[in-house]
């Protein structure tokens, strides 16, 4: 897509430019490349996450963590509780490879990956594609972290951030062909809300970011911050 390309010409993050400013990068190609009507397809769906409150019924600061056990890129189960025995564990919940916004906040991620593992936190994404379609993503941007798939969203279920795309959407998803049922393995057309969270050794969860527009995610940063 033309507009992914907008943010995929620089290669990692770049002194000075925030991840703010990257992902407004991607939405100002976006409205010069794509079709107006289809923006207003994907506004109207966010719109109506936000309006659900969806977000404010999300696994809170405060609440316990739940324990899980996934498979990362390479077939490989990650255990959280073995993880948080260590110390912290951050978690960035994204939709799919195939989300601009996800990917380069995945990127930001790599590139930040030195200074969470500098504080003894442990850093995974979890989407729900299948495991061959997070090896895809892992190599292609060149992530060092574990890349976990969610089949079926059950742990993202968890944390409160799964819901239904509306067949509105499915349908313009289906003509720029992001086939779901084909990258998930499921015929749900179910998507964790984008989040990330920081949970404490003894399972707390001390950060919890979600946002019902897609194309918002918070700074790195702001993890970083609770960790030190």
């Amino acid at each position: 897509m033309k507009w992914r390309g907008i943010s995929a010409e620089h290669d990692g993050v770049r002194p000075g430019v925030s991840l703010q400013q990257r992902l407004m990068e991607i939405k100002a190609g976006i409205a010069q490349y794509v079709r107006p009507e289809s923006q207003a397809i994907n506004e109207r769906g966010v719109a109506e996450l936000e309006a659900s409150g969806m977000v404010g019924r999300i696994l809170p600061v405060g609440a316990k963590a739940p324990e899980f056990t996934l498979p990362d890129q390479n077939g490989k189960m990650f255990s959280s509780a073995e993880v948080l025995a260590k110390g912290p564990l951050v978690i960035d919940f994204y939709r799919g490879r195939w989300c601009p916004f996800c990917v380069t906040e995945l990127e930001t991620y790599r590139d930040l990956y030195a200074e969470i593992r500098d504080t003894g936190a442990t850093l995974v994404a979890i989407s729900p594609q299948l495991v061959r379609h997070s090896a895809f993503t892992a190599d292609q941007h060149k992530l060092r972290f574990p890349v976990l798939s969610d089949e079926g969203n059950k742990v993202a279920r968890q944390f409160g951030l799964v819901y239904r795309v509306p067949e509105y959407q499915e349908q313009l998803f289906r003509s720029v062909f992001i086939n779901l049922p084909k990258t998930n393995g499921d015929e749900s057309w179910e998507l964790p809300l984008p989040a990330t969270y920081v949970i404490d050794r003894d399972g707390t969860v001390l950060y919890a970011k979600v946002f019902a527009d897609y194309t918002q995610r918070p700074e790195v940063e702001e993890a970083l911050g609770v960790l030190q």
